[in-house]
């Protein structure tokens, strides 16, 4: 998991950001699938690809933040 220390915190924070928003309008994917999810009909792969696709940086930055946590004294 070093490779997630060569990432730039503030890189990670923006496309966090960006992804867990994207696309701004009508409405961000996520707020989509989660409604899909919630409603039994999140089935396609490309789908579940997309929930996955669009949290990917938000798990780095969680990643990262907890090694940044377990590596101060």
């Amino acid at each position: 998991m070093r490779f997630i220390d060569r990432f730039p915190l503030w890189l990670l924070v923006v496309l966090s950001l960006f992804m867990l928003g994207a696309p701004f309008a009508p409405e961000p994917h996520l707020v989509e699938k989660m409604r899909m999810l919630s409603e039994g009909t999140l089935k396609r792969p490309i789908d579940v690809f997309d929930v996955f696709w669009h949290l990917l940086p938000a798990a780095l930055l969680a990643a990262k933040l907890v090694r940044m946590s377990r590596s101060r004294p």
